[in-house]
């Protein structure tokens, strides 16, 4: 059996040891774990302001993407003791667990000791620890024959309507299939009634558009429609960070958007709006920024009927 590989490294004064670098965890594409831990560093800028101060949900690949992967939610024994933790209520915990330690990744060294793990995927809550959700979600789940492109058609709708209400909302691959509409919003209202407005969002452009749009969870009415998931507001839902990687056969990440580039996309531009792989995304920060910086200064209130 090959010995395991270890590196001594230290960042921003955080002694931290990595292991099998050159381990492929993403086998079509021969990325590996030095990759990932390459890819989060690099992205760091901008993915940690949409990662601080809120309790991280991790989803583990030890033996890569074609291999078994696990949730995590609390800590690990190993957490390092200078790793922001914590314990907060744990609604619907695999474990029974009233509370949970989770992590809470405020730093880089925080995020590289993650990405060590094979915590190739990041999803957070609307919320941050001691507060109510900043951030509204329309999670948008295409049922083939539908895809990315019907999906922008729906995010172009979800748009127009929103700003009726004064609401702006920002766009997103998940990294997989769909993607989300991010909405910054004030704070001061609840996970049920955002959910709330949430779900009479998604309801009535289900009627308006029954063809093309579902608001139900049912999935043998999503064939050939959008699902508009308003329930991923919810306070013990999670949904992927932007700039996380998704478990796919490509690394793909869930990547911040320009609404030109869903406007050609609905209109039928080859590739305008896809999966893109981390590569691709790194070069997009250096020439956009982060398209999703404005979530960072809050939002309205949301109307309540």
């Amino acid at each position: 059996m090959a010995r395991e590989q270890r590196v001594r490294v230290e960042v921003e004064g955080r002694g931290l040891e990595l292991s099998n670098l050159d381990k492929v965890l993403y086998p079509a594409s021969g990325f590996t774990k030095g990759e990932v831990i390459d890819y989060y560093t690099r992205i760091s800028e901008a993915l940690l302001p949409h990662l601080r101060n809120r309790p991280l949900t991790r989803i583990r690949y030890p033996n890569g993407v074609d291999g078994a992967f696990f949730f995590e939610k609390n800590a690990p024994a190993s957490t390092p003791d200078w790793v922001r933790l914590e314990r907060l209520p744990s609604p619907g915990s695999s474990k029974a667990r009233e509370v949970l330690d989770y992590v809470v990744c405020d730093d880089l060294p925080t995020l590289v000791w993650l990405a060590n793990l094979a915590a190739l995927e990041l999803h957070t809550p609307q919320w941050k620890v001691g507060a109510e959700p900043d951030l509204m979600v329309m999670d948008l789940d295409p049922g083939a024959p539908a895809g990315l492109a019907e999906c922008c058609g729906v995010a172009l709708l979800i748009r127009e309507r929103l700003a009726a209400d004064g609401v702006d909302s920002y766009p997103k691959t998940s990294g997989r299939k769909g993607m989300q509409l991010l909405c910054p919003i004030s704070g001061r209202q609840s996970a049920d009634t955002v959910s709330a407005y949430a779900r009479r969002i998604a309801d009535e452009l289900a009627r308006d558009a029954p063809k093309s749009i579902t608001a139900q969870m049912a999935k043998r009415l999503r064939p050939g429609k959008v699902f508009i998931d308003w329930s991923q507001n919810n306070a013990a839902k999670t949904t992927v960070a932007p700039y996380s990687l998704r478990a796919q056969p490509v690394p793909a990440v869930s990547t911040p958007l320009h609404w030109a580039e869903v406007e050609a996309a609905a209109e039928g531009e080859p590739g305008a709006v896809r999966q893109f792989p981390a590569a691709e995304v790194l070069s997009r920060i250096e020439e956009y920024g982060d398209l999703l910086i404005e979530l960072l200064d809050g939002g309205p209130e949301l109307p309540t009927r």
